[in-house]
């Protein structure tokens, strides 16, 4: 129950709004409140999820959209499955990663934005890096790395994310709900943030990212207790999400959800030691 309250929790805190109309567009994604309630020491630690983390909370800085904060983690992940990352240093390869999707994904990050975020970051206690040699040397390491990064992933910096898919089907199940009871629980918000959150695990590339959707939405629906009217659960041979997509089935929707609930775990086990509680 603690795995599902931290969940609830999260969706709680973390508000998103798809564009209008009960919060489905394909236009646009707001994220609201971006407020950040826990400060992580990253110099403190460097292994591959808490680096992750490190993309996530820049991105959210940045004001970067969902999609490029997506793309960073992807290049990030993409990356260190090719190069050990004892070798290299992996804050300056995430800060890269993130510089190089905003270019991707036309997001139009500054350069200057990017390392002033990342150096700000990393250095909480110091004051903000001023226009001089220290920031020059950040910027020809930025743009000497943005190459680098492009040959080890192959120069393939582009990737099949599950959010389309994600607004899809929340669409679909709007419209099977009551819309009173749609406005009241937060489905489409923790779906939303789950699937961020995700992608923290390498796997999320490695999984189709319309079962990766359907994996977060169902995830959803059990934290929140809902079954959708005259459908069936995740057990049933009429479940929901085969009406949607012929190739899920109950075993590829749990792996989805297992590895979902590994990625909150991790989040106790390596991201609170190193972490303090932010106070008003």
């Amino acid at each position: 129950m603690s795995q599902v309250g931290s969940l609830i929790d999260r969706a709680r805190d973390k508000e998103v709004v798809f564009g209008r109309n009960l919060g489905i567009d394909e236009v646009s994604i707001v994220e609201e409140n971006k407020c950040i309630n826990k400060q992580v020491d990253y110099m403190r630690g460097s292994t591959a999820y808490i680096v992750t983390h490190f993309i996530l909370e820049c991105c959210k800085k940045l004001e970067a959209k969902s999609i490029t904060t997506a793309t960073a983690c992807c290049l990030f992940h993409k990356f260190f499955s090719a190069a050990n990352i004892v070798d290299y240093d992996p804050y300056l390869i995430a800060g890269t990663c993130i510089y190089l999707a905003g270019k991707v994904e036309d997001d139009h990050l500054k350069l200057r934005d990017v390392i002033n975020i990342v150096y700000s970051t990393l250095h909480r206690t110091l004051e903000p890096l001023a226009l001089g040699d220290e920031y020059w040397n950040f910027r020809d390491a930025f743009v000497q790395t943005e190459l680098f990064v492009l040959r080890m992933v192959g120069f393939q910096a582009r990737f099949q994310h599950p959010h389309k898919y994600l607004l899809h089907y929340l669409s679909s199940i709007r419209e099977w709900m009551n819309p009173e009871q749609w406005g009241r629980i937060p489905i489409a918000t923790t779906a939303w943030n789950i699937l961020q959150d995700l992608y923290h695990d390498p796997h999320v590339m490695s999984i189709d990212p319309s079962i990766t959707a359907l994996g977060v939405i169902q995830l959803s629906l059990e934290i929140f207790g809902v079954q959708l009217p005259c459908l069936g659960g995740i057990e049933s041979d009429r479940a929901w999400f085969k009406l949607l997509n012929k190739k899920a089935s109950k075993e590829r929707l749990w792996e989805v959800m297992t590895r979902s609930i590994e990625v909150y775990n991790k989040e106790a086990e390596l991201l609170e030691p190193i972490s303090s509680k932010l106070t008003n």
